[in-house]
């Protein structure tokens, strides 16, 4: 059955990226073999199996991810994560910390060859405030330019604001309108110049792009929606490199090509209700609680009794590294989050708690409830079902705690305020935790806080975070929301997101093919992957 599938999907494989190539040059075919590599036109291309392809390209109306390949913006992150400038050549904060002063840099141009000015930038930032994306400039009052000068004012001071100028791509206020989503003029190191529609897109170099000039000069996206195909993408020559995971890399090896892995923040782990059932609905009338892990000892058990070293080397085949916080690695991230696998004091809890095996079937219990609940995962998702079964196997094993892995299709996210999940995240912002953690995100109906997790203390944290003056200012109270040596939203504090897994990024990528530094990638393998492609070369 399985090699049925096979020859099924390679059939047509086949037939969908011979149509996507048709509109390539002879040349753009790309290298069949490493040997072809050595011919000016290959080492001008790479294609890469993507997959998905957006539906438009506008930065100011939902166009987000890889929004830096095609458009320039303000400032950006480096590879530290921290700010430096873009297309502004320097930038002030007001005392007071509302107005924000940026200068731009003289002689930048869109991909038409039409200058950049900062009215340009005024109409992007004010566009982008009237549309309805994920791109949030509420706290935003006015966006004004006085020469070469764009001012920015805040109604109110917001941390994280300048982490979300280096997300807002400039567009042209002279070229936009409704046709500019497929057919934009670009400000950044690519310009499109083909798109078919689920297939495809193509980019080139944009000659007019200020900044240093991308080494490779094509790049095709090609869609190619799960890991079988991109697979067998690989093994056809058809890309230079994809995606893929650690259960099809521990089985395969491609001639030719080299298995390369990123460090990420793209953590697994438990979301574990920490309220008890009692009738209590969700905003959309779902059940809120769960009577086992509303217990704070069976969380805490859980996270002092699992050992992640072991989910890496068990689910993902040591492509992985244990996850403490939402956010390890980062500037903003608390190194106290950091627990050891301590199965005595786990086991402590369960006890001190008053939850024991009393009638000797290997499953412990507390006033008639079995510590027996079912955890959730994305049927199909073959990674989070891994990681699902080696914490069931462990928690039976060493805590007795029955644990019962469950694949769900749509009903998950009406169950997952009652039933743990597996959930992934990891951002390169910290208001991820905020939205995480904090108690005003508590009963939605969205995927922030399905534990219905309310602090105090954690909220007083969160606000003054997001308030700060500066980025760097809110850094500590970032770190204490985590754990402040008594509370905290990490598994020393009150432990409501058991966290388990950091999972390595995992491609397949052509020998001769250089990526250049990659950031710690947030979550998402396809997206953060090509943020920095304009230092991509064939070597």
């Amino acid at each position: 059955m399985r090699d049925v599938k096979r020859m099924i999907i390679s059939f047509f494989l086949i037939i969908t990226l011979a149509s996507a190539l048709l509109g390539c040059s002879q040349n753009s075919a790309g290298p069949a073999n490493n040997q072809a590599l050595n011919t000016p036109e290959a080492k001008n291309e790479v294609k890469i199996g993507f997959p998905s392809i957006p539906s438009n390209f506008d930065p100011l109306n939902g166009f987000s991810n890889g929004v830096q390949i095609m458009y320039s913006a303000l400032v950006k992150t480096d590879k530290d994560m921290k700010i430096v400038p873009d297309l502004a050549e320097s930038y002030t904060i007001s005392e007071d910390a509302l107005t924000y002063t940026f200068k731009l840099r003289h002689g930048a141009l869109f991909s038409d060859g039409t200058p950049i000015t900062a009215q340009d930038v005024v109409f992007s930032y004010n566009t982008l405030m009237n549309n309805a994306t994920n791109i949030d400039l509420s706290v935003v009052d006015s966006v004004t330019a006085s020469g070469d000068e764009v001012i920015i004012t805040l109604k109110k001071p917001r941390s994280v604001f300048i982490l979300t100028v280096a997300n807002v791509g400039i567009v042209p206020e002279k070229s936009y309108s409704d046709a500019f989503a497929l057919n934009p003029i670009c400000s950044g190191p690519y310009k499109l110049v083909q798109y078919d529609v689920d297939q495809q897109f193509i980019l080139e170099a944009n000659e007019h792009y200020y900044g240093e000039a991308p080494k490779i000069k094509r790049v095709v996206f090609i869609k190619m929606a799960d890991e079988d195909t991109r697979l067998l993408a690989v093994k056809s020559g058809i890309v230079d490199i994809t995606m893929t995971s650690a259960t099809i890399a521990s089985t395969n090896t491609v001639k030719g090509y080299k298995l390369v892995n990123y460090k990420s923040v793209d953590n697994m782990g438990i979301a574990a209700p920490v309220v008890p059932p009692g009738g209590a609905r969700n905003a959309d009338g779902h059940p809120v609680g769960n009577i086992v892990t509303a217990d704070i000892a069976i969380r805490k058990a859980l996270a002092y009794g699992i050992d992640r070293q072991k989910i890496c080397d068990e689910a993902l085949n040591g492509y992985a590294t244990p996850a403490y916080s939402e956010n390890d690695g980062m500037p903003w991230s608390n190194p106290e989050s950091r627990i050891p696998y301590d199965l005595a004091y786990a086991l402590s809890l369960l006890e001190e708690a008053g939850w024991k095996d009393s009638d000797g079937d290997g499953i412990r219990e507390k006033n008639g409830v079995k510590a027996s609940f079912p955890l959730l995962y994305f049927a199909g998702d073959s990674v989070r079902q891994a990681v699902a079964m080696s914490v069931s196997n462990q928690a039976l094993e060493n805590l007795g705690i029955e644990i019962i892995v469950e694949g769900a299709g749509e009903d998950l996210s009406k169950r997952m305020f009652s039933e743990p999940l597996i959930l992934a995240w990891g951002s390169s912002n910290p208001m991820t935790s905020y939205m995480l953690f904090h108690s005003s995100n508590a009963g939605k109906a969205d995927w922030y806080n399905p534990e219905n997790f309310r602090n105090i203390t954690v909220d007083g944290y969160l606000d003054s975070a997001l308030n700060a003056k500066s980025i760097e200012e809110s850094y500590i109270f970032w770190q204490k929301a985590q754990w402040d040596g008594e509370t905290g939203t990490s598994m020393r504090g009150e432990a409501p997101y058991i966290f388990l897994i950091n999972k390595d990024h995992l491609y397949w990528a052509r020998e001769g093919l250089d990526t250049g530094v990659q950031k710690i990638h947030a979550h998402g393998d396809a997206w953060p992957l090509v943020e920095n492609l304009k230092e991509w070369s064939w070597q």
